[in-house]
């Protein structure tokens, strides 16, 4: 279109004719205006004798007889501007005193002392022209550059896709061979940890019955007061956490039932008693007593009383006396409340069970099998851990091949690639086929503006715009969006960057990726301008 644009302007200079018509009429619509013959109007409302067009009167609905007066005020005055571009004002506009068009036409019958400027503003856009069209030619050029690079990075990526391909299949049977030697050595090293744990198991029973025979025989002594090498009814009564029935009182009937029936037991017959009270005995050195608290008469507990408040509490601090009064008698509540006698010692029986050891270390023979249990499993996870990255190359390779980088991969070049902005406030971050962030000059995080969505161009030029969805929310509003405009050059570079609608930014990117093959100048010495 640009490169359009100029070839017309050049055309004006070179071929341009002269064609009589009404003023203000354009070339286009030059046969509906034939002199001598009655004019039609161009809506089809009226036909009226040709001497009426242009008389300063609005005949037609649509205002189409009078082009070049200001009768009608739905019409439209037709600029020649020979040796700049054509155009058209409104009717109303035709000798107002103001000059419009470069060529002065529109104020033929005003008075008004207007330069016809057209041949300078037309050789200052050829001049822009031209450049933009040097620009477009370049650009190009590196377009097909661009193209070449693509197709040999593609061909690259489709073999390195096919060689990896044949390297997981490898991988794959590596990794299995490797799980069947795991499996292997891990069977052996399961059943000799298991052997083994079993054999720790029995070595804690021995070990928990040597010490509860022990602990019964101490218990033994315990109740024999009198050293008599039995255990009676009496000594028995003096355990009264042994009453079976938690009732108000442990009975000498209670206790002789403990006995089995009998008045007194030897430590031979004890063992049967043991079993049936070593869960509630309490020993005898757990019960010494606890010195009670030696409590101060409140009299030493009160603080000399002062004359001077302030020197009891900070300035501006000193409370009033109802308050001190309350508080005083909370802190008493608090103290009664707060003490508590200490908790009993745990019992020897607890201390005893949980006294059993740890486990002793493999012997050399499970421990060789650990090893090679081990061994083969830092092996198999290793070619695993191989096989899930050959997997992670091969779908990225494939998300690459597969990608719509334009119609010729024109823009494959993008891809893994950043470009930078930075404004007066902030630096914006594009990332072609990834994301858009935004983040403070000066310090602060990052914002994500949107992450890749589509091409969005228009359907004949669909690869010209780049739309990014998703972004970070807005406060109470739509996540944002991010809207890229690609534009035709020989960089490529981040521009411009605004915000048109709340949350919604559209920046202009300049990559020669976008450019079009610029018509030969030829071509456009033959196209004929409006005059």
């Amino acid at each position: 279109m640009m490169s359009c644009q100029y070839l017309l302007l050049l055309s004006v200079g070179v071929s341009a004719v002269e064609v009589q018509r009404p003023r203000g009429v354009p070339l286009s619509k030059r046969q509906f205006y034939e002199e001598g013959k009655p004019f039609t109007c161009l809506d089809g409302s009226s036909t009226i004798p040709f001497d009426r067009v242009n008389d300063d009167y609005c005949d037609c609905q649509d205002g189409s007889d009078e082009p070049g007066t200001a009768a009608c005020p739905n019409g439209s005055f037709h600029c020649t501007n020979a040796g700049f571009r054509p155009g058209f004002i409104p009717s109303s506009r035709i000798n107002d005193g103001i000059c419009d068009c470069c060529d002065t036409t529109d104020e033929y019958n005003s008075g008004s002392a207007c330069q016809n400027t057209c041949r300078e503003l037309g050789r200052k856009e050829r001049e822009s022209m031209q450049k933009m069209a040097e620009i477009a030619q370049e650009g190009f050029v590196l377009k097909q550059q661009l193209i070449q690079e693509s197709k040999r990075g593609l061909e690259d990526k489709k073999a390195k896709h096919a060689e990896i391909e044949v390297s997981k299949n490898e991988l794959e049977k590596t990794v299995e061979a490797l799980r069947t030697l795991k499996e292997t050595a891990e069977q052996p090293e399961k059943e000799a940890k298991e052997r083994h744990l079993k054999a720790w198991e029995d070595q804690k029973v021995v070990i928990k019955t040597e010490k509860d025979k022990a602990r019964m025989a101490e218990v033994f002594l315990e109740l024999d007061d009198d050293v008599d090498g039995f255990v009676s009814v009496a000594e028995l009564l003096s355990h009264s956490e042994l009453d079976s029935d938690s009732g108000d009182s442990f009975t000498e009937a209670e206790a002789q039932a403990l006995l089995g029936g009998v008045d007194k037991v030897d430590p031979e017959a004890f063992e049967s008693v043991w079993n049936a009270i070593k869960e509630k005995y309490i020993s005898e050195q757990a019960n010494v007593d606890i010195p009670a608290p030696v409590e101060t008469p409140p009299e030493q507990n009160r603080e000399p009383e002062s004359d001077n408040d302030s020197e009891l509490y900070p300035e501006d601090d000193i409370p009033e006396e109802d308050e001190d009064e309350d508080e005083e008698d909370e802190d008493d509540d608090t103290e009664d409340r707060d003490f508590k006698s200490p908790p009993p010692t745990q019992t020897q029986e607890k201390k005893d069970d949980d006294d059993e050891g740890t486990m002793p270390t493999y012997d050399q023979e499970t421990q060789i099998l650990i090893d090679a249990a081990q061994k083969a499993r830092d092996a198999f996870e290793v070619a695993e851990k191989a096989l899930r990255e050959v997997d992670d190359q091969i779908k990225n390779l494939e998300k690459e091949i597969s990608f719509d980088f334009g119609p010729s991969a024109e823009f494959a070049y993008l891809y893994s690639q950043c470009y930078e902005l930075t404004t007066s406030e902030y630096i914006y971050r594009l990332c072609p086929f990834n994301r858009v962030s935004q983040k403070p000059k000066f310090g602060g995080s990052e914002t994500n503006l949107g992450s890749w969505g589509q091409w969005a161009g228009p359907e004949d030029n669909v690869h010209s715009v780049m739309k990014y969805d998703h972004g970070t929310g807005c406060w109470q509003g739509p996540n944002r969006s991010t809207t890229i405009k690609l534009t035709c050059g020989k960089e490529t570079v981040l521009v411009s960057t605004s915000e048109p609608s709340r949350c919604e930014y559209l920046m202009e990117f300049i990559t020669p990726a976008i450019c079009q093959e610029p018509p030969s100048l030829d071509s456009g010495l033959h196209e004929h301008a409006e005059l």
